[in-house]
């Protein structure tokens, strides 16, 4: 990304902090009153029926082809149905039906990185930093939109701020479409708030309070698993402890260490002291029974662990998945009650979601690019697209009621919750919709306005050319020496460190973090990055 496109992004922001409006649904059934927040949608460009309705001009429509479309996490029970609706649509606009694949939270990464290197005919995909958009789209993973855009999807060019299109380049072309809903998606403790309350169990607001309260959990329900982890204990807990004990500038790979207040100094952090405090720590909650001993081979979502009951609090997650999950537990169990606390406001600074958190690409194995890029821009833009795979059928799987949405029946019974197809990155600010409790993640988002900070992590684009084999290897030698150590398995901490260290540089570690560090630094220095 250019240093220029960095300043016009954080002007951009710098607007957004200062005053953007959450758009609580469409301006036709909206009556509630909007809340000045930083992670405030922008609001879209106003669509009209026939435009709506037009096919695109720029693109041969006349074969009929199918779109093969790919999401992570579970597919919602009510998935047909809402295909065949939104089938109904594209036949008639596009010429064209799609099909929305899905994969799991526990190896969607195995599955990602299968799909963009098997030649396998994908369409659209899901990216993100955390899906290393950054480095799939240095390595040609993805086919560049500049040229295809205007061409295939001009409405949906328009409809993107330019200093989105900006901020997610990599080397000057753009590979995904952002998505224009700004928001903070920081993470924070999870727990049943009921709980908390019957046993006079500590407020979980800093990490040892989080602990005692994990004791009286187990104390006291010895039945529940205090602490929702599952196989990917580096997402679901090394990662979360390490947000909050050496605020880090983001999830770092490779066993590094950048402080968010010193990006320019990169240090090690396996092997290190605060390495081996925290698989100390985590070998501590282990042997206490505050991490269930199957952990690695849980393949339940976070998310499911605490709705259903089977866990009492999660290290980290973001405030609007905390109110999804408040409004599935609302439907099935109101006499539970969870809440959140931001982790923000122990580290003293909070970061707005970076426009490339959430985004769809084309990869290049695509065979239907422009079909892909034009069905998208539906999904986008179309209200009745865009709501259909937001919310399902109204009066089927939700009702309006002065402005906000409602779900009919519960998680067990309705087959299509809000947002069930994780459609995070086609959510279109003037149609989306906000169920009553979403007022309380506003509130999050204000008290984290107050503490706004550039996020200085996310445009970076690691290269793993030179080290791509070590890096296979490493990752093996960390499922197998790290993954352990990281669930608290390990009856000697300092001897199974020792072990994964010295596996770890057999590897080729050395030559990883060598050339990554190099990599970051220049970075840093193109973007003056303070």
């Amino acid at each position: 990304m250019k240093s220029n496109a960095k300043k016009m992004y954080s002007v951009s922001m710098a607007l957004a902090l200062a005053g953007s409006v959450v758009a609580g649904c469409s301006s036709s059934t909206s009556t509630s009153s909007p809340s000045p927040s930083a992670a405030a949608a922008t609001k879209a460009p106003e669509t009209t029926a026939a435009a709506a309705t037009a096919k695109p001009a720029g693109i041969d429509t006349s074969k009929k082809v199918e779109l093969q479309f790919y999401m992570l996490g579970p597919a919602p029970k009510d998935l047909p149905v809402i295909e065949e609706e939104i089938n109904k649509l594209a036949l008639k606009d596009l010429n064209a039906t799609v099909k929305f694949n899905f994969t799991t939270w526990t190896d969607w990464d195995q599955k990602y990185k299968l799909l963009l290197s098997s030649g396998q005919a994908v369409d659209l995909i899901f990216t993100a930093e955390w899906t290393q958009y950054q480095s799939y789209a240095k390595k040609g993973a993805f086919l560049a939109l500049d040229e295809l855009l205007p061409k295939a999807a001009p409405k949906l060019n328009s409809f993107v701020p330019k200093d989105m299109w900006e901020a997610v380049k990599i080397d000057g072309k753009i590979y995904t479409v952002p998505a224009t809903y700004k928001e903070y998606v920081t993470t924070g403790f999870i727990w049943r708030e009921d709980l908390r309350e019957k046993f006079n169990l500590p407020n979980p607001d800093s990490l040892a309070n989080f602990e005692a309260y994990l004791a009286g959990i187990k104390k006291n329900v010895p039945d529940m698993v205090p602490l929702a982890a599952n196989s990917d204990v580096k997402g679901s807990l090394s990662d979360q402890y390490k947000n909050l004990t050496i605020d880090p500038i983001g999830a770092v790979p490779y066993g590094l260490n950048i402080g968010y207040k010193t990006p320019s100094e990169v240090s090690l952090y396996w092997g290190s002291a605060e390495h081996l405090n925290e698989l100390k720590a985590m070998k501590k909650w282990q042997d206490a029974g505050y991490i269930t001993k199957n952990v690695l081979n849980t393949k339940d979502a976070m998310t499911d662990l605490i709705t259903s009951g089977k866990a009492a609090a999660n290290l980290g997650d973001n405030p609007s998945r905390f109110n999804d999950q408040k409004l599935k537990i609302a439907s099935t169990h109101p006499d539970w009650k969870l809440e959140y606390y931001p982790a923000p406001m122990i580290k003293g600074h909070a970061e707005p979601v970076h426009p490339i958190h959430n985004g769809f690409a084309i990869p290049k194995s695509s065979k239907n690019a422009e079909r892909a890029l034009a069905f998208y821009e539906k999904m986008v833009t179309d209200k009745t697209y865009n709501q259909l795979t937001e919310y399902g059928i109204l009066g089927k799987n939700y009702t309006v009621d002065n402005g906000y949405y409602t779900m009919i029946g519960d998680t067990n019974s309705n087959g299509f919750p809000r947002e069930a197809m994780q459609g995070w990155a086609w959510r279109n600010p003037e149609f989306m919709l906000f169920d009553k409790g979403y007022d309380g993640v506003k509130k999050i988002f204000t008290d984290l306005d107050k503490i706004a900070t550039p996020d200085k992590y996310t445009g970076f684009a690691e290269d793993y050319t030179s080290y791509q084999a070590e890096r296979a290897a490493l990752e093996q030698v960390e499922k197998q020496y790290l993954y352990p150590l990281e669930a608290g398995l390990v009856a000697d901490v300092e001897g199974g460190l020792k072990t994964f260290m010295e596996k770890a540089k057999v590897a080729g570690l050395d030559k990883i973090q060598a050339e990554y560090k190099k990599q970051w630094l220049e970075y840093v220095k193109s973007q003056n990055i303070k």
